[in-house]
């Protein structure tokens, strides 16, 4: 069952963090098929964990980003990376992530990361 107030906040916060635009084209983009999943990660991710007060964006940004590496979720891993003009965490700020992946998760996973986020922020600056 959905929940009108958390599935609300949940799509403010994730329009602050990812932005209007991937907003609105996944909002296109939905199915009555993955309709129940949208929900559930509006709810749940934006709604409850992310629209929590207890840490800032920026933080729970740099946590994000550390836990896709560490997990090989790349095309997600992108889309946070994105998202840091949203959140304030800086280049300097997702390095420190990707230095703890390469400890904590291994190197391989950190090197690749760090190529997505250097590709996608040269992206972000029209440099790609």
């Amino acid at each position: 069952m959905s929940d009108p107030d958390r599935h609300a906040q949940g799509m403010a916060t994730r329009r602050q963090v990812l932005g209007d635009a991937h907003v609105d084209r996944a909002e296109a983009a939905k199915t009555d098929f993955d309709a129940p999943f949208q929900a559930l990660i509006t709810e749940a991710a934006w709604g409850h964990v992310w629209s929590r007060p207890t840490i800032p964006l920026r933080e729970r940004s740099m946590l994000t980003i550390a836990l896709l590496a560490g997990l090989g979720n790349d095309h997600e891993l992108a889309m946070h990376i994105r998202a840091t003009r949203n959140t304030g965490a800086s280049p300097a700020d997702v390095m420190e992530a990707l230095l703890h992946v390469a400890i904590y998760a291994g190197v391989p996973r950190a090197n690749h990361a760090i190529r997505i986020a250097r590709e996608t922020f040269a992206d972000m600056e029209g440099k790609a």
